[in-house]
């Protein structure tokens, strides 16, 4: 596994550089560029995330499987900033392709806008353990606010997403790695483990805030953008 020291005190650290992890389930080949899947959180881009544990453990379940520590220069970007809200939710919820009922709304256009033109991303992570939570919210089962709720006590870390190649060029990998059968074993258990534990505690969450806040569907009806 890493040491505190190498996660903390990677080699050659740029100063004024963030350091951020990534997992690829094959290694990267070739130049760093925004070319995941269309409907990820924050739209097609390079995904890092700012808790190690995080990368790791989307990517224990593949053999050949490689983890970096990447620097990030902010310094010249455009970054846009979200907070664990209902924002958020829906700006997930836009590139997930879930708002297409609201499409020529202002609420639509608004959330549309909110990463549009921007180089870099920056807001929660919505894991396999709040991934449960976000269908529930967008099928109409659970509010806002019980979203926002357990989004808050899960505490996942964020992900930080170069969403345009002017982002991609600001990386530099400091270390590349790949994972032993022994610590994929180790990490497989430890995500099953995180996710049990995490649903059971959204879903206590989801109770005590059952009556409380909005409805995907209303707030999608209102099309009206949020306050």
């Amino acid at each position: 596994m890493l040491t505190l020291c190498a996660i903390l005190f990677p080699r050659g650290r740029r100063e004024g550089a963030v350091i951020l992890y990534h997992g690829s389930r094959h290694g990267i080949n070739g130049p760093i560029a925004p070319i995941s899947r269309d409907r990820c959180d924050f739209g097609r881009g390079f995904y890092l995330g700012t808790n190690p544990l995080q990368p790791l453990t989307l990517i224990c379940d593949f053999p050949d499987a490689r983890f970096y520590t990447v620097e990030l220069e902010l310094d010249g970007l455009d970054v846009r900033e979200l907070s664990p809200d209902t924002t958020w939710a829906l700006v997930v919820a836009y590139h997930r392709g879930k708002m297409e009922s609201a499409r020529g709304t202002e609420l639509y256009a608004a959330t549309a806008a909110v990463l549009a033109g921007a180089d870099v991303a920056i807001g929660p992570i919505a894991n396999d353990r709040m991934f449960v939570v976000l269908d529930r919210f967008f099928n109409g089962e659970i509010t806002d606010a019980a979203l926002v709720k357990s989004l808050s006590a899960l505490q996942l870390g964020n992900q930080v997403v170069a969403l345009t190649q002017k982002a991609c060029d600001a990386i530099r990998i400091v270390e590349e790695r790949c994972l032993g059968e022994e610590e994929r074993a180790e990490l497989i258990a430890t995500s099953e483990m995180n996710r049990a534990e995490g649903v059971a505690l959204a879903e206590r969450i989801c109770r005590e805030h059952r009556r409380d806040g909005r409805f995907f569907d209303e707030i999608l009806e209102a099309g009206v953008p949020l306050e």
